[in-house]
């Protein structure tokens, strides 16, 4: 059986494959290397907080997708679309939006921002702790959806076995789907802790633009474009390179 590729397709794939490359290039170009250290050296504090709140919100939006998934995948109830499509919503609201939503709830207006602020006194608009909330709430769906699909992918039947040999259910994920579901899950983390590092539209509208509080590296990167561009495409190319070495050290991980 053949196995070359049309060459209509192949031209498309170039194309495609040329409007992911050629905006890489072009920003390796206009970097300024001479002056690459020093514009890296300055963005220490977004860099610690980008790292601060892409590792929590990742943690967040694992220990709480995966549980998720697990229902999406395997409950059986009346509703189950619907809550999948409410999970998977932030994927396709614009990021402005999912800013919008959590000031509405949890600002000091809101319905629960109010009881947090009241009764627990502290407040999350305008804080690390909001910036990790922001995040966590645009990564969890990626999480939850690459998870789910984890989980569906388990031999159900090995569980029925284990089930008829005493397994109870905590035991029976735990044991067989879990390890089995495990290359999913390390996709979901990578892709949940990626989304979480870029994170711009609800960080910026819920937490804002603090230095050294809640400028995380995409917001240092807007923030430069409009004083001094060089050192924006500096910062671009450092969450690149992080990207990239993440993306390829899970590859590895998952290919083992």
């Amino acid at each position: 059986m053949s196995r070359v590729v049309p060459i209509r397709l192949a031209a498309l794939a170039l194309v495609g494959l040329a409007l992911l490359l050629v905006p890489i290039a072009g920003l390796l170009i206009r970097v300024p290397w001479s002056g690459l250290g020093g514009d890296l050296a300055d963005s220490g504090d977004a860099l610690r907080v980008s790292a601060v709140v892409s590792v929590l919100a990742t943690t967040v939006a694992v220990g709480l997708g995966v549980p998720l998934a697990w229902l999406l995948a395997r409950g059986r109830f009346r509703g189950r679309g619907l809550l999948r499509a409410a999970v998977l919503l932030p994927i396709v609201l614009p990021p402005v939006v999912s800013g919008v939503a959590l000031l509405a709830s949890l600002g000091r207006t809101g319905p629960v921002g109010r009881f947090l602020e009241v009764f627990l006194g502290f407040t999350l608009p305008f804080t690390t702790a909001g910036a990790v909330v922001a995040a966590a709430f645009v990564a969890l769906p990626f999480v939850a959806l690459v998870a789910e699909a984890g989980f569906r992918s388990v031999d159900r039947d090995l569980e029925d076995v284990a089930a008829t040999l005493g397994a109870g259910p905590w035991r029976r994920f735990r044991r067989i789907a879990l390890p089995q579901a495990v290359p999913a899950l390390a996709a979901a983390v990578v892709l949940g802790w990626a989304r979480a590092l870029g994170e711009f539209g609800a960080t910026v509208t819920f937490a804002g633009n603090l230095t050294g509080r809640t400028q995380t590296l995409p917001l240092a990167i807007f923030f430069e474009l409009e004083r001094d561009p060089e050192a924006a495409f500096s910062l671009s190319l450092l969450l690149v390179a992080i990207s990239l070495l993440v993306l390829t050290a899970a590859r590895r991980t998952w290919a083992r």
